[in-house]
């Protein structure tokens, strides 16, 4: 199921879309088969991305360095962070200064944006606010994590914190209307980030306490109700321990231990970035997203992480509460890379990672969430510390080249991705006529094995990974031997192939090795009959 959008975004994109500083082609999300794409200027953009250190994008002169080794990395996407204190450091005085020099120079380097607003939550935590905010504890209200005692932790129960949050917001995204409506180098706006309230379950403070005590929301019922039997099982499982009670106060519905309070934080968490999302949407409705620090360990209990955050389990609620947001993200640090993958695209949820481990693995994890799971980007952390030479670049590269045909096969069947998880050594899966055989080399530790292919036709691939080897077989309902009828090395050049080596004998025998670096082929397969009937062949 995806996301509802409010009507008031739909009427403005009619009603603004001609003189108002920005066009009606603005970047937005658009469904593909099964699958939805980012658009920019009316064309599928898939993000090679990475996302800059949290206070690299507090300085241009910092980043001036930077900016070539990002191209050089292959990347077209940088992440970057906004954060309210230098946004808006007095109260109602907007500098827009940073934003503004960000987009100058992604646009000399032919680099697009994606911007995360640092407001209320940074990491559970709210260091990013403005010092007019943080010393202000009687008009804008802290967590409490014990009754009565202030955290640096903005309470998410407060009208004032999120009034404040969201009208800093809404002017940034009137000024990117203003100064990007037509350039459209910002694609996506992160809207705080990995929510939630550590190291306790749920916020304490007088009006959260009051909150706990009353009825569950109507809203969140009657959702609940009218998707029982499509929600994540995980939350299933905890409304299930009171029979589904369709009413009653938080404890009555989900139970008084910490999963409970998870809900009850989840939901008024939602409901706030909800709120400053749609501010932000109001004046330019970009698709916009929240990102999640995720379970670390299975059975680790709420606080231990950001409770209430966009964690899987809590997504049925965050889409119930706040339906201003586009998707939800998780932030990718845990070696179960395919699990978290599969949990995050989990009823109709787009697939975009906005932060990953810039490792070894960095290159492959990106073959795989874009192939298997026809990912709108993938971004790994700390971009702005890696060399221009990393293996990022050789693995970016090789997906530069297929972009426009991964676009093009988004949301198809014929646009597959395997990666290799420690322990394994091979895969298999039917694509096209035929069934992919891949055999991972090395134990998957650092350099996994990992690609992707397409099927141009039932028996024409494009493969592109590393790490690996791997043949055409027949697919069980297509008996036969198989067979390399054609094989190419080569690249593409404006959606044109341009055959390099023909390989065949040694280089095409039973299997085909990709070898240790990133390698590009095109390919095409037949199948011949097992035996000759007596009539001739069978």
């Amino acid at each position: 199921m995806l996301f509802r959008r409010h009507i008031f975004v739909v009427s403005l994109v009619l009603m603004l879309a001609s003189g108002s500083g920005w066009a009606a082609d603005i970047p937005q999300l658009r469904k593909a088969g099964a699958a939805q794409q980012l658009v920019v200027d009316g064309a599928p953009f898939v993000m090679l991305a990475g996302e800059l250190h949290n206070s690299s994008s507090s300085s241009l002169a910092y980043l001036k360095p930077v900016w070539p080794r990002l191209q050089a990395l292959n990347l077209n996407t940088v992440i970057a962070s906004l954060s309210w204190e230098l946004v808006e450091p007095e109260d109602g005085r907007f500098d827009f200064t940073l934003v503004d020099g960000l987009l100058k120079a992604a646009r000399e380097h032919e680099l697009q944006l994606v911007f995360i607003w640092f407001a209320t939550w940074k990491n559970g935590d709210g260091a990013y606010a403005p010092g007019w905010v943080k010393t202000n504890v009687t008009r804008f209200s802290r967590c409490h994590h014990r009754p009565g005692e202030n955290t640096t932790q903005l309470s998410a129960f407060a009208e004032a914190n999120v009034q404040a949050d969201a009208q800093a917001f809404a002017a940034v995204m009137k000024h990117l209307r203003e100064v990007d409506g037509k350039k459209h180098t910002v694609v996506m706006m992160q809207v705080e980030n990995e929510p939630g309230v550590m190291p306790v379950s749920r916020d304490h403070s007088p009006r959260a306490e009051a909150a706990f005590a009353g009825q569950v929301p109507a809203e969140l019922m009657s959702y609940l109700a009218a998707h029982k039997d499509a929600l994540i099982p995980d939350l299933k499982a905890v409304w299930a321990r009171t029979n589904c009670r369709e009413s009653g106060t938080w404890s009555e519905v989900f139970g008084n231990d910490a999963l409970a309070d998870e809900v009850f934080q989840a939901w008024h968490i939602a409901r706030y970035i909800g709120r400053v999302a749609a501010a932000g949407k109001a004046e330019y409705p970009l698709p916009m997203y929240a990102n999640a620090w995720l379970v670390q360990s299975p059975g680790q209990t709420p606080g231990k992480y950001p409770s209430g955050g966009p964690v899987a389990r809590m997504m049925d609620v965050w889409r119930a509460a706040a339906p201003a947001l586009d998707l939800l993200a998780p932030d990718i640090y845990l070696e179960d890379f395919k699990g978290i993958c599969a949990e995050y695209t989990q009823n109709g949820n787009p697939l975009f990672i906005p932060e990953a481990r810039a490792d070894e693995r960095a290159g492959a994890r990106a073959f795989y969430a874009l192939g298997q799971h026809h990912a709108l980007g993938f971004s790994p952390f700390g971009i702005d510390a890696l060399s221009a030479t990393n293996a990022l670049r050789e693995y970016y590269a090789v997906l530069n080249n297929v972009l426009p045909l991964i676009a093009r096969h988004q949301g198809r069947d014929t646009l597959r991705g395997f990666l290799q998880a420690k322990g394994e050594t091979r895969a298999e899966f039917d694509i096209g006529d035929f069934r992919a055989d891949i055999e991972y080399r090395g134990d998957g530790s650092d350099k996994p094995g990992a690609g992707l292919i397409i099927a141009l036709a039932p028996d024409t691939f494009v493969i592109a990974g590393a790490n690996a080897s791997l043949r055409f077989a027949a697919r069980r309902d297509l008996p036969g031997h198989t067979a390399w009828l054609s094989l190419e090395e080569g690249t593409f050049r404006d959606g044109t192939w341009l055959p390099d080596r023909r390989l065949n004998g040694d280089e095409a025998s039973y299997r085909v090795n990709l070898g240790p670096t990133p390698r590009l082929l095109r390919g095409r397969v037949y199948r011949f009959p097992v035996r000759e009937s007596a009539a001739g062949t069978q």
